[in-house]
């Protein structure tokens, strides 16, 4: 068996990488803002940052079809404004997609639509396609969405998501729907596609929390679909063209103990989360892509090829004759948890790093070392409060998008409505990565790398 400082390096995407083996009243919200044009200034350096804000809020409110209506759902508890969080973002042309999982009573809808240039600053969320399209879970209907956690917007303009079924995780996880893979035409704002996965990929007290879609060669009915069971440690494979899923299992799916523990906002807790952030590389010269991920609880990045997971006959059966496939390709160092991630056309990928307040970003063409991994502006500073969601746009000018939502405040302590407490921020991804060892163009060995330092821990 290699010891864990041994390296090797293995061919990817045709190019070499090191891989080591081994009762509140809420204010009103202005109506009549526009967003400033340009870049946002760093609140504790007033640098320029590449991260504008779209938009922010001190909380959530739902555009109701009528004030009586909104009234309504405000005395029977249908909406409690200070319950909803947003968690998952997407966007396709002039949209934003915003998830609001039902983690807390009180969330009526969970994947909501906005404009996008912003018409102003906290607007509230209108439910996607429509109201009649959300259930209600203390009579839950399966057939509507009850609790989605996150989307994906592939190449055929359709919108994937994954409804995990799950009420109330917070306080008593509550299944009371089987997790199911939704796609909706953008087009037409239409559902296409409804799949419940199979009860034996359900496993005890499993939470499918993200999902990423694989299209090839533009054959958009040959889609294969990814979802993370972040909570017991696998990966759901669908294939449309089958209409039919598998699990993939690897022991790199399950969380690091020593990455499991938080410190963040003076508050500690242990995340022991799996498998969660994934992103895909382009297609390669074997015409296979690679999947990278990691778990939420993890300081390394992992590698495997999308053709050992889309082979339906390697699961479970050759489980344990595939697990060599899944290699580690490096760390992050300490500190270095991250929740999502999203590669660009230049193949740089971008990553969050909840420890930090930050935005990570790699060129995938160079080893994944700490050295070559970049910052998107300041760190731990108040623009960026727990980066919980990251997408890569498909935009002709590509852009980064970052959801920012305080999750642990949410989750072990009490947000302060006075204050803003969630953002979408957006940075062209060319802007992003001038001047870091990010920048394809810029060679490893010319970059000076300054040490950093986060509550005085050096990185």
């Amino acid at each position: 068996m290699l010891q864990p400082s041994c390296l090797q390096f293995v061919t990817l995407i045709g190019l070499s990488i090191v891989a080591i083996i081994n009762g509140t009243s809420f204010p009103t919200i202005n109506n009549n803002y526009l967003p400033p044009i340009g870049p946002s200034l760093d609140p504790i350096s007033s640098s320029p940052n590449p991260f504008q804000i779209v938009n922010e809020w001190k909380y959530l409110d739902f555009d109701y079809p009528t004030f009586a209506r909104r009234k309504a759902a405000l005395a029977n508890n249908e909406l409690i404004p200070q319950n909803n969080l947003p968690l998952g973002i997407d966007v396709y042309a002039d949209r934003i997609f915003v998830t609001t999982p039902r983690w807390k009573d009180g969330v009526p809808a969970s994947l909501s639509v906005l404009p996008f240039p912003p018409k102003e600053l906290s607007p509230s969320l209108q439910p996607y396609p429509n109201w009649e399209e959300h259930g209600d879970p203390y009579n839950p209907d399966c057939s509507k969405l009850m609790s989605v956690y996150r989307t994906w917007v592939d190449e055929c303009s359709r919108l994937w998501l994954i409804d995990a079924g799950v009420v109330n995780a917070t306080v008593s996880l509550n299944q009371i729907c089987p997790p199911k893979i939704v796609a909706y035409d953008l087009r037409t704002n239409k559902r296409i596609l409804s799949y419940e996965l199979p009860p034996d990929q359900v496993k005890q007290d499993s939470l499918h929390s993200n999902i990423l879609v694989d299209v090839r060669d533009g054959k958009c009915d040959d889609a294969h679909v990814y979802v993370t069971d972040v909570w017991r440690f696998g990966i759901v494979v669908y294939s449309l063209a089958k209409n039919r899923s598998w699990r993939a299992t690897n022991y790199n799916f399950n969380p690091n103990p020593v990455a499991a523990d938080f410190n963040v906002y003076g508050l500690n807790f242990q995340w022991l989360d799996g498998v969660f952030g994934m992103s895909l590389s382009p297609i390669n010269k074997a015409n296979d892509r690679i999947l990278f991920f990691h778990p939420m609880a993890s300081y390394n990045e992992f590698m495997v090829s999308t053709s050992v997971l889309r082979d339906e006959n390697n699961w479970p059966d050759k489980a344990q004759d595939v697990a060599k496939n899944f290699a580690t390709i490096g760390t992050r160092g300490r500190l270095g948890q991250s929740s999502t991630s999203g590669i660009d056309r230049n193949q740089v990928m971008f990553f969050t790093q909840v420890h930090r307040d930050a935005i990570g970003c790699w060129d995938t063409r160079k080893p994944y070392t700490p050295s070559n991994h970049g910052q998107v502006g300041a760190a731990n500073t108040s623009l960026i409060q727990f980066p919980n969601d990251l997408k890569v746009d498909q935009q002709v000018k590509q852009g980064v998008w970052v959801m920012s939502n305080r999750l642990p405040i949410y989750l072990y302590s009490k947000l302060d409505y006075s204050d803003v407490n969630f953002r979408i921020l957006r940075a062209n991804v060319e802007d992003a990565v001038a001047g870091t060892v990010c920048d394809p163009n810029t060679s490893a060995a010319s970059i000076n790398i300054a040490p950093q330092f986060v509550n005085n821990e050096c990185y």
